[in-house]
């Protein structure tokens, strides 16, 4: 009686004979999303009439998302023209030649709040978002994070001082995910302050768990960039939050213990939370 020839092991692949056309087609589609290139891509979907005193001005909604990845979520903020304006000064400042054919929408001397010259600076700065990110030098500025984070950083530091934790939580999420999407064309300590916000609020509002994934999380980029004004406040975190969830921490308790000891003198003696309360002020 012949031998049974050898069974397929469960983790081979069919082959493409075996498959449906519906089934060719998805793995068609899920091997071009994996090789489609990751692009920033900006809309300005909406803007309002702020009438606030003796202050009238028009705020955009800017959103920030990314194609060519799994990361779909819009994420969004609001600037007014006059930020927009700031933003291009700065990049004129250092980037002047390079921007010879990027110009920033005019600004109106009448008939600013029509509807009319709303919608189309709202289509012609979505246009200068999309060249500015098209010019290599600056979309790896550090310019270009700063324009679309830096406000809503300042705003979670001022609360965090002021002990509001849970709104200071709030924004630092929302500027973390806008960071997030810029990573691929920033320095990777771009995210360093901000986790180490979170982690201090989390930390506050006796969320343990998440303080300590948020501390773990920055502790890379931290080490390999050597901020050891950093290190050492957040190896004392990990430390304190390791014991109080019985985690391991000997490692972390004699990396802070050599780093003091390497360079005595001259790591900060600040806590995390001393270190990041004086940021953005």
């Amino acid at each position: 009686m012949a031998e049974p020839g050898p069974s397929l092991a469960p983790e081979e692949a069919p082959s493409s004979s075996s498959l449906t056309t519906k089934e060719l087609q998805q793995n068609l589609r899920a091997v071009k999303q994996r090789e489609r290139p990751v692009r920033l891509l900006f809309e300005i979907p909406a803007a309002r009439i702020v009438d606030q005193n003796l202050s009238k001005y028009v705020v955009y909604q800017v959103v920030v998302m990314r194609s060519g990845s799994f990361d779909s979520r819009r994420v969004s903020v609001e600037r007014r023209y006059s930020d927009f304006s700031r933003f291009h000064h700065k990049l004129v400042e250092e980037f002047n030649e390079e921007l010879e054919d990027v110009v920033l929408p005019r600004k109106h001397l009448t008939r600013n709040f029509s509807h009319e010259v709303i919608s189309e600076r709202r289509m012609a700065l979505q246009d200068y978002l999309a060249k500015l990110y098209g010019v290599r030098c600056i979309r790896h500025s550090p310019h270009f994070p700063k324009f679309f984070t830096e406000p809503e950083q300042k705003q979670a530091h001022t609360l965090l001082r002021a002990g509001q934790f849970q709104l200071a939580l709030e924004r630092l999420q929302l500027v973390l995910e806008i960071q997030e999407k810029l990573l691929p064309w920033q320095n990777p300590t771009l995210i360093v302050p901000s986790l180490s916000a979170l982690a201090i609020c989390y930390r506050d509002l006796e969320q343990p768990e998440q303080a300590f994934a948020a501390a773990h999380r920055v502790l890379p980029p931290v080490r390999r960039y050597g901020l050891n004004q950093y290190r050492a406040g957040i190896l004392e975190l990990l430390v304190d939050l390791g014991y109080q969830l019985g985690r391991p921490v000997a490692q972390l308790q004699e990396e802070l213990t050599l780093l003091r000891d390497a360079e005595r003198g001259e790591v900060s003696l600040r806590s995390l939370k001393e270190l990041v309360v004086q940021e953005f002020m």
